[in-house]
């Protein structure tokens, strides 16, 4: 299953990857995010190193979380999870930053294998339109008001 969800943003690549890498403060930026805590008191989200968190969001009807591995790519601007455990273990999902015209395209991809392939056909569906690409739509549209309204 691949899920692609994107917005254009009117503020540099640069501004909008120094504030949606602040992970600890989503919870903060975004009223769906429930909370974001990382897994190893010593490690910070924002130096570049992978850091493993768990985190939690409204997703669709209900509320869920999960736990990944995160790290972000100062030279690309760009955000990686890896998810760790339960329907979503194994996910992968990148935010790519691309300059346009008096913006910024904003992209997250989701790429998931389910592990059980006899229920991926059923589950995959559920996962992308109950839980990911409303996490993800809210997410964006979010950091857009909140980085357009701060321009």
């Amino acid at each position: 299953m691949h899920s692609s969800s994107s917005i254009w943003i009117r503020a540099p690549r640069d501004r909008i990857f120094n504030t949606v890498s602040q992970l600890l403060r989503w919870p903060e930026f975004l009223p769906h995010y429930r909370f974001v805590r990382t897994q190893d008191e010593s490690a910070s989200p924002t130096d570049g190193r992978q850091t493993s968190l768990h985190m939690s969001a409204v997703g669709g009807l209900f509320p869920v979380s999960w736990k990944a591995k995160y790290w972000n790519d100062p030279q690309t601007l760009e955000l990686h999870f890896e998810h760790l455990a339960a329907f979503t273990k194994g996910m992968r999902v990148v935010w790519t930053l691309t300059p346009e015209s008096d913006g910024t395209r904003v992209e997250i991809h989701h790429e998931l294998h389910f592990r059980i392939r006899a229920l991926a056909p059923i589950l995959e569906p559920v996962l992308q339109h109950g839980f990911i690409e409303p996490v993800a739509t809210r997410t964006l549209n979010t950091f857009k008001r909140l980085l357009e309204d701060h321009s």
